[in-house]
């Protein structure tokens, strides 16, 4: 047996085109409500400075469901100079009885996509259903994949007011969501913000993006930005008047915005999604910080995995052991 073992191999383009919405969102969810319930397991965080970008592994399992893998991934800023992206990621899944590896994906589009997944699970459970206006900072791949997912599933949402770098306009980002909404630059951060029921943070995370006194009640923000320690997008004394949500509150409190608000109270997401409701009234200012789960990348890499057996699609190649 051991020396008939197959390794399955997904490229970027590969892993791409098998990311339909619902099918990601609902691995996501899976990753939310597994990590709720206990059980699954995150195992420690690695989070690295290099001295040329930033370095990661995010790992976990489900012992119950035979899962186990890790994502090796970070940020690389002068990739941008060689015409590649700057993120950089790989997913690999085990067979937990084992160890042997099962199947290796380009991580890339699994990253984008299960972070879009988790913002709109994050709106769906705590923006305001009647929400119609959202502003977002970045325009960037997240940006852009934040906004669709957005769209997706607040389809009330109508007006789109975006903060690009260097305050400009980005032709190409509007492109994206040309018929789906009406969508134009912001004409400052917090007056974008003010007028916004939605606001989506998608930036580097390298500084404040806007003025406490801009958020008004009721307004929810998506904290994408945030993922290592030093990075903020939010103001200060924003977190303590608002009800606050992390995909794991250890880590959140390490890597996300709440590492600026040690003290202030929060909870996890996924508890909330088990219960199957939303707690919000509507003055609340609501924050999900978002810092990224390794359940979500497995989950979402498994339903990858598993499309691709069924489709025939990816490289099988020799692994014996």
């Amino acid at each position: 047996m051991s020396e008939d073992a197959r390794l399955l191999l997904l490229d970027r383009d590969q892993a791409a085109a098998l990311l339909q919405p619902d099918d990601v969102i609902a691995a996501t969810k899976q990753a939310f409500l597994l990590h709720a319930s206990r059980e699954g397991r995150v195992f420690p965080l690695v989070r690295e400075p290099l001295p040329n970008g930033i370095f990661g592994v995010k790992s976990g399992g489900v012992e119950n469901e035979q899962l186990l893998g890790f994502k090796a991934a970070g940020f690389w800023p002068g990739n941008r100079q060689r015409g590649s992206d700057a993120h950089q990621a790989t997913i690999m899944l085990f067979d937990p009885d084992t160890g042997r590896p099962q199947c290796l994906i380009d991580g890339n589009a699994v990253t984008t996509t299960r972070t879009a997944a988790a913002g709109a699970l994050g709106l769906l459970a705590l923006a305001r259903p009647d929400s119609r206006s959202l502003c977002v900072f970045g325009t960037g791949v997240q940006g852009v994949a934040q906004l669709d997912y957005a769209l997706r599933v607040m389809p009330g949402l109508r007006t789109v007011r975006y903060i690009a770098s260097f305050s400009r306009r980005d032709e190409v980002f509007e492109a994206h969501f040309a018929g789906r909404c009406d969508i134009a630059p912001g004409a400052s951060a917090d007056d974008a913000v003010a007028a916004s029921d939605i606001i989506i943070c998608a930036t580097p995370g390298r500084a404040v993006l806007f003025d406490v006194a801009a958020v008004q009640p009721g307004t929810h923000i998506n904290a994408v930005g945030s993922d290592t320690r030093g990075k903020r997008e939010l103001p200060e004394g924003l977190i303590p008047r608002a009800r606050v949500w992390a995909d794991d509150l250890p880590q959140a409190r390490a890597l996300g915005e709440l590492q600026w608000s040690q003290d202030s109270s929060a909870e996890e997401l996924g508890a909330l999604l088990a219960a199957g409701g939303t707690v919000r009234s509507a003055n609340d200012i609501t924050i999900f910080d978002m810092t990224g789960i390794a359940l979500q990348d497995l989950t979402v890499a498994r339903m990858l995995q598993q499309r691709a057996l069924a489709t025939g699609t990816g490289s099988s190649i020799a692994w014996p052991w």
